[in-house]
């Protein structure tokens, strides 16, 4: 059974030269221990997501997996207002997409964030570390949060730019 985790360190595996890193290396990049990347990453083979031998992630099926199950499996939904990292279509990787609403803005709680706007509870923990240490993975966990809580627009956005990401690290 995957666990929220799993999907961060699957979209970390995304990326090709995160195949390469070591599992202390990848822990230390998504605020983890080696243990917890390790059974991600067994968790991630046994639900046939990536490659046993390679480790490379199979992009056919985590797409789906990110459209149609994470949110259902790793529901959200905005809670109270508070101050943070904004996430979904607040965050730089959809901002530009939307017209600016009356609508509160999503945000990953974050005593340190600059933004106000209502909670989202992330997929892990250092999701909020990990985003303002890797822009790269930011704008793929908040295009994830986009399919979580958006409506069938952002939800159409955040799939077609997920998919072309995924394109684009296979052609790496």
């Amino acid at each position: 059974m995957l666990k929220p985790q799993d999907v961060l360190v699957a979209l970390n595996l995304c990326r090709p030269e995160a195949t390469r890193c070591t599992y202390a290396e990848k822990a230390k990049a998504l605020g983890m221990s080696a243990s917890e990347v390790h059974a991600a990453e067994k968790r991630l083979c046994e639900a046939r997501l990536i490659d046993p031998d390679s480790k490379g992630v199979r992009r056919g099926p985590l797409l789906e997996f990110l459209v149609h199950g994470v949110p259902y499996a790793f529901a959200a939904t905005p809670k109270e207002w508070t101050r943070g990292m904004p996430t979904a279509w607040a965050a730089p990787a959809l901002a530009n997409q939307f017209a600016q609403s009356d609508q509160p803005p999503p945000i990953w709680p974050d005593p340190e964030g600059k933004t106000q706007g209502v909670s989202v509870q992330p997929l892990y923990p250092s999701v909020t570390q990990v985003s303002e240490e890797d822009a790269e993975l930011y704008d793929l966990l908040s295009l994830v949060d986009a399919l979580r809580i958006g409506r069938v627009r952002e939800k159409k956005v955040a799939e077609d730019e997920i998919r072309n990401r995924l394109k684009q690290y296979a052609g790496s």
